[in-house]
């Protein structure tokens, strides 16, 4: 089965300043922080770090920490989609990529020639059909176009896509997407890279350092440790938030302090319908939500997380009434607070169309940029 092109594969923060070049130049995510901070920093002889991590999120505005995700359809709507994201005062987009999509990070690339300080995300692109070199050329030359914008957030994705799509071999995940992540940190934070794995013998340079945030995704308790002990970030996806504030992010927090490195931040994936219809949300739910039930890797975690899936399909009602936040713009933006005060480091909000998309759109895209 095909993914739905705007709920396929999984999702990061982690930002702040970083320098780059002979002649160091100061480059801003986007957050609060002045640059007089990092002046001041860097005259002090400290370490100006491109990576913020999950207590450094937590004292950041609420808008800087929701993001919005953008459906690609085809390239010049997904620009413009952007561009109004932008307009409209949101500070992060995602998107996600699958292989019936657009190249997301080409999208990108597009985009950042008519953009000035949104940050772009992927939530995620599939680390198994793209070799490490491969995905680190084509961020490094996003982070040339739009420097400091780019949070490039990887995954696994899924046995039956990989196996079934793409014909490949998808052998011990987590130790692939381990070994991916220390390849690519590697040749992007360096320039260059020489590593010699049990997935990847690679050689190879750069033409110069880029200091991109990589993320990864993350939905069992193993992989949310494995994004504490090497990520700068897990995404979330379809995860309910009770599992992510009781599993997920002790687990997060328990990878970082195995590898003695501070934690990093959690990004929850939440469906978002601007409608207080509750029965033409779960209609407009359903298909988007009953395709994760039938995957493997989404069915064990929605066990964990208390949501069984019975063979009947009697549980996704209540699954989706757990994962989908709804109602009008007050309503939606009382929730969003909320869940950024329980303890989740951001928010990305994917939007459930319910009856108009390009209405409810503007109406969510009002909703963050009030925040």
């Amino acid at each position: 089965m095909i993914p739905h092109p705007a709920w396929s594969d999984t999702i990061l923060l982690d930002e702040g300043y970083h320098l780059r070049g002979p002649d160091p130049a100061l480059v801003q995510y986007g957050f609060s922080q002045t640059k007089e901070r990092a002046e001041s920093a860097m005259s002090q002889g400290e370490t100006v770090r491109s990576i913020f991590t999950s207590s450094d999120v937590s004292q950041l505005p609420v808008r800087d920490r929701v993001g919005l995700v953008i459906q690609a359809t085809d390239a010049a709507s997904t620009i413009t989609r952007i561009r109004q994201a932008e307009h409209a005062g949101v500070q992060q987009i995602w998107m996600t990529q699958s292989a019936g999509m657009l190249d997301t990070l080409t999208l990108f690339a597009a985009a950042a020639a008519q953009t000035t300080r949104i940050r772009l995300g992927t939530s995620i692109v599939p680390v198994y059909p793209r070799h490490p070199l491969v995905m680190a050329q084509q961020a490094s030359t996003i982070d040339a176009l739009a420097p400091g914008r780019l949070r490039l957030g990887i995954g696994t994705s899924h046995r039956h896509v990989m196996e079934n799509m793409y014909g490949l071999s998808m052998s011990s995940p987590l130790p692939y997407l381990r070994e991916y992540v220390e390849v690519m940190r590697q040749v992007l934070w360096q320039g260059r890279v020489d590593h010699q794995g049990t997935f990847f013998k690679v050689n190879a340079s750069l033409p110069g350092p880029a200091h991109i945030p990589l993320l990864i995704s993350a939905l069992g308790e193993k992989a949310f440790r494995l994004a504490g002990e090497i990520a700068d970030g897990a995404i979330s996806w379809v995860c309910r938030v009770p599992y992510l504030l009781d599993t997920a992010l002790p687990a997060l927090r328990a990878g970082a302090q195995a590898q003695h490195r501070p934690v990093p931040p959690l990004v929850a994936h939440i469906p978002v319908a601007m409608s207080t219809d509750e029965a033409a949300v779960q209609a407009a739910a359903l298909p988007r939500i009953s395709f994760y039930t039938k995957a493997p890797f989404y069915a064990h975690m929605f066990a964990a997380a208390g949501f069984p899936i019975t063979g009947d399909g009697s549980s996704v009602a209540a699954l989706i009434k757990a994962l989908v936040v709804a109602g009008n713009e007050a309503q939606v933006e009382k929730r969003l607070r909320e869940l950024i005060a329980s303890d989740l480091d951001e928010l990305l909000l994917m939007l459930v169309p319910v009856a108009d998309e390009a209405r409810e759109r503007e109406q969510l895209m009002q909703v963050i940029a009030s925040l």
